[in-house]
């Protein structure tokens, strides 16, 4: 009896957590605490875009799987949803992905603290998608840091982070994958901290601070002038699942779902050179294209030589039509 009585009063004064999650380090941190039995008053999440192809799962779903009360408002500023939070009276508030900026009252609600988990070594590439950033930079490393939130985003005192690597040929999605790995350890770690009041904290290095802004479809586009490593980063940092690079010829649309950057150099930007392989001349450097797709048709091997494609044509000679405005 006693014994049963010890539980019941610890799982009473665990202290209680408003959860803000979306994707799949979303997902995961939230599977990570409903494992260890935290307290969880509420989810707070998106409804899916249907203009955006969802690839990855649903918090959503997890969350009501456990019994977990789910919210999906357009903004959780207002001051109804301001009111409604402080009545749920979290001690602690965790942001795991979630897309929108969270206001300074609401973040002033828990006592224990309101903390944020980020997509990349802070205080380098805050703000959106720092993934795709850090791969279209051609960055050789990344990772996730547990910061507290304060009013400006990615800006708060660092509790943890840990690093995940970025290969040579690794495209965005592969590099999420050990980012979100990443993003449950760190969580794993300083959870027991977190919830006694007495998590590590360090400033961020301003000096070293950069940010980066959402990224549309139509940033995809290929600048032929650029160095064919460049492009290549451009391809790999877009490939599916997310909207992917794409150039044109005349008024068709053509989709780049991989490709392997090359040493020669014709200095012919956008000319295709040769069609076995399937090589297009950059600003400096080639690029062989492995796949690709026109905007209407279905995806393909270039190796199979049935793209329609000859030696002697410029890619990217007219601009292509606007495309959706959605984000990644």
């Amino acid at each position: 009896m006693v014994k049963r009585a010890r539980i019941g009063l610890a799982a009473v004064t665990r202290p209680s957590i408003a959860v803000f999650a979306y994707h799949d380090v979303g997902y995961e941190c939230l599977q990570a605490l409903i494992g260890r039995k935290s307290r969880i008053v509420a989810v707070f999440t998106h409804n899916d875009d249907p203009r955006e192809k969802i690839w990855f799962k649903s918090v959503a779903a997890l969350a009501r799987q456990h019994g977990i009360p789910v919210y999906a408002p357009d903004s959780v500023n207002t001051a109804d949803w301001i009111e409604r939070i402080r009545a749920l009276r979290p001690e602690i508030l965790f942001s795991f992905y979630y897309r929108n900026l969270i206001c300074q009252e609401i973040l002033d609600i828990p006592t224990l603290g309101a903390f944020n988990m980020h997509g990349s070594l802070l205080p380098r590439y805050r703000g959106r998608v720092p993934v795709n950033w850090a791969v279209l930079n051609g960055e050789t490393r990344t990772g996730a840091t547990l910061h507290f939130m304060v009013k400006r985003p990615d800006a708060g005192d660092i509790v943890d982070q840990e690093e995940a690597p970025i290969g040579p040929l690794d495209s965005a999605q592969q590099v999420f994958v050990r980012v979100t790995a990443a993003a449950r350890h760190v969580l794993e770690r300083q959870i027991d901290a977190i919830e006694a009041g007495n998590a590590p904290r360090r400033p961020q290095d301003e000096a070293a601070a950069s940010y980066f802004g959402a990224r549309k479809p139509q940033d995809g586009h290929i600048d032929w002038t650029l160095p064919a490593q460049r492009i290549f980063n451009l391809v790999r940092a877009v490939t599916r699942p997310y909207p992917g690079a794409f150039t044109e010829l005349g008024s068709r649309q053509l989709f780049i779902w991989w490709a392997l950057p090359r040493l020669e150099d014709h200095s012919a930007p956008g000319e295709i050179l040769s069609t076995q392989p399937l090589t297009v001349g950059t600003g400096r450097g080639n690029l062989e294209i492995v796949t690709l797709q026109w905007q209407d048709g279905e995806e393909q091997v270039a190796a199979a030589g049935t793209h329609g494609l000859r030696r002697g044509l410029r890619l990217g000679a007219t601009q292509a039509s606007p495309r959706p405005d959605t984000v990644i």
